[in-house]
């Protein structure tokens, strides 16, 4: 649990950030910048001239124009001076010098020795005289705003870019490093934050101790290991070790994702990633936390692009410059997590770059008793909490799902105004983030019944089979993208997988089918994610595991979850055969579930018929409805 206050540098008068001291690039202070706005002012008023002129009206002869007033083909005139505009009712053909061409528009101007009474020939004949010019006029304010305006906007928004992004590193300063330098106060973030994970811990010791006495290590020609690497599953808590390092050696700790390193702009990744090392060399020691490194780390040529002049290798080549090149990193710490080591560049891995590598593995039972306590320190526990029971009852789960839980459970305790959580709410906390939450979905007898008689099947044949993991729960509620449940899981830590319980979980994965096909003859939809998970079991077996007689001691299948292809990893033969072998283990395991539940048909439909009256059975009202001797005693999801 991270309760550590992060002070990010730079916030106060305190902040150690040199980079924010010094004077930033002022490219609008040389002259060339001043000509290019000049340029584009006077394009922008020329722009808009062009497009407000409006073509000028054709000059007709001031007797032409009283003869068109005298027949009444003037509808309107106004007139400024002697100037004259105005427009016909019906237009004339007036000469010109492409031709005669046809008008509605005309300007003539008045003779200054006409005496003639204009204005009552106009007012005889129904002409409009009117008080403004016919083209419109734009005030001054408009035509200037309309003229600089936007010039001026743009130049603005790019002085402002350049000001918060620190000159030229690219607009908005995409050249610069986007890491968040952090400085820890009293209560930074220590391995006391940390629990479950002590073998990962004390891998880390080492450095701690020579980021904060590194002359002991000097003085004995030692040399820190330069990068560190943290691989394993997501939520394991590979970023809190990385902030317990900094914050035990009391080191400036820059930490960004590598994501963050690549734009479409090539070059910037490059640019960004000697920027981030610039200012952690000038902050040695320190701490450069890297997130995600397979997101610019993998194997060079292996992502698409042009060679060497894709970004992603670009940034890689100078990450590996950075860290052991030409320059030097003296008292600067790389370290980096990922979830997928196997797709990083050999060159990252070699002695050098990433000496140390850790991984960090889902703890154990203990490691997650330790992480409950350390999670609900903060939280009221009532007393018939069982912290040991929980920890048995949640194998797989990590550091980021236990927090989780407790939270979870801290917020059913809140929706019903207790004081403290109880082992209840922990129940109902694990039934939210294990099965789902509850849908309100109203369904037709026949397909309540068909789903009673599917989790019926895996329920009943997870309490037949020897070995298989305990039953916890059925339910035919319907949670999630499910509509029923039925949970397992097993009452201790498993680390390895043999033949047996692998097909065993074949065959109750394949119960809720069988058990369809057994009472109604037909089958129906609700077993595609139980489908999914056997084959994938099954290929595992085959491709990964050597557990296929045919396909013996050979792996068929990539390595990592999207490695290289796997027609460039077996040949084609060989994968037809593992074909063949997937398709007859599951077809095996699915006879004997059907023997199972053709055996022992009358307690399957005694757990359906108990489902379709409770709709949900819970630890040992499973065994007693299905006639079956109680496994050992353990917490139930409630």
């Amino acid at each position: 649990m991270l309760t550590g206050r992060l002070k990010r540098d730079g916030d106060g008068p305190s902040g150690p950030d040199r980079l924010s001291r010094q004077e930033k690039p002022r490219p609008f202070r040389r002259p060339r910048f001043w000509i290019l706005v000049g340029l584009l002012l006077a394009l922008n008023w020329y722009l808009v001239s062009m497009a407000d002129r409006v073509p000028a009206a054709p000059d007709v002869a001031y007797t032409e124009f009283r003869s068109q007033v005298e027949a009444g083909n003037v509808a309107q005139v106004t007139s400024t001076g002697d100037r004259i505009q105005g427009e016909f009712r019906r237009a004339i053909q007036v000469p010109g010098d492409n031709g005669p061409s046809s008008t509605v528009r005309f300007e003539t101007q008045r003779p200054a020795f006409a005496d003639d009474d204009l204005i009552g020939l106009l007012t005889d004949h129904d002409v409009v005289v009117n008080a403004k010019p016919l083209t419109f006029q734009r005030p001054l304010w408009q035509t200037l705003l309309l003229g600089f305006g936007p010039t001026l906007l743009l130049v603005g928004l790019f002085v402002l870019l350049l000001r918060r992004g620190g000159g030229l590193g690219g607009v908005g300063g995409l050249g610069r490093s986007r890491a968040r330098r952090y400085e820890h106060g009293t209560g930074r973030t220590t391995f006391v934050d940390v629990a479950g994970i002590d073998e990962a811990e004390q891998e880390l010791v080492e450095v701690v101790d020579f980021l904060r006495e590194p002359a002991k290590y000097a003085r004995l020609g030692g040399v820190i290991p330069k990068g560190v690497l943290l691989s394993g599953p997501p939520g394991t808590g590979k970023t809190l070790l990385a902030r317990a390092v900094a914050g035990e050696a009391g080191a400036p700790f820059f930490s960004l994702s590598a994501s963050e390193f690549v734009e479409m702009v090539a070059g910037v990744g490059a640019s960004r990633v000697r920027d981030l090392f610039k200012q952690a060399k000038e902050a040695a020691p320190a701490i450069v936390f890297i997130d995600e490194l397979d997101a610019v780390g993998r194997t060079r040529g292996a992502h698409g692009g042009f060679a060497g002049h894709d970004e992603r290798e670009q940034t890689l080549n100078q990450i590996l410059t950075e860290m052991d090149g030409f320059s030097g990193s003296e008292g600067v710490i790389v370290i980096a997590a990922t979830n997928r080591p196997e797709t990083l560049d050999s060159a990252l891995l070699r002695p050098g770059r990433f000496d140390r590598r850790v991984v960090v593995s889902p703890p154990d039972r203990r490691g997650r008793r330790a992480i409950l306590e350390l999670h609900t320190r903060a939280v009221p526990l009532a007393d018939d909490v069982d912290l040991d029971a929980i920890a048995g009852l949640t194998p797989g789960m990590v550091g980021a799902d236990l927090r989780n839980l407790v939270n979870e459970a801290a917020l059913a305790a809140a929706r019903g105004n207790r004081d403290s959580v109880g082992q209840g709410e922990f129940g109902e906390a694990m039934q939210r983030v294990v099965l789902g939450v509850a849908r309100s979905i109203v369904l037709s007898q026949e397909e309540r019944d068909r789903i009673a008689y599917h989790e019926a099947g895996h329920a009943l044949l997870g309490m037949l089979l020897p070995g298989a993991d305990t039953v916890r729960k059925v339910s035919i509620v319907p949670r999630g993208h499910s509509l029923g449940v039925t949970y397992q899981s097993p009452d201790g830590d498993r680390y390895g997988y043999v033949v047996s319980y692998l097909r065993q979980r074949i065959v109750g994965l394949l119960g809720g089918r069988a058990a369809e096909d057994l009472v109604y003859g037909d089958v129906a939809s609700g077993a595609e994610s139980d489908i999914e998970h056997v084959t994938a079991i099954a290929r595992q077996m085959v491709g990964r595991w050597g557990m296929s007689g045919e396909i013996g001691l050979v792996a068929v299948l990539p390595p990592g979850a999207d490695g290289a292809s796997a027609e460039a990893w077996a040949s084609e033969r060989t994968r037809e055969l593992a074909d063949v072998e997937v398709r007859r283990i599951v077809n095996e395991c699915y006879r004997e579930a059907l023997a199972q539940l053709e055996l022992h048909r009358e307690r399957l439909d005694s757990l359906a018929e108990a489902l379709l009256e409770r709709e949900t059975l819970d630890g040992d009202e499973i065994y007693e409805v299905a006639g079956l001797p109680v496994r050992p005693p353990s917490i139930t999801v409630r």
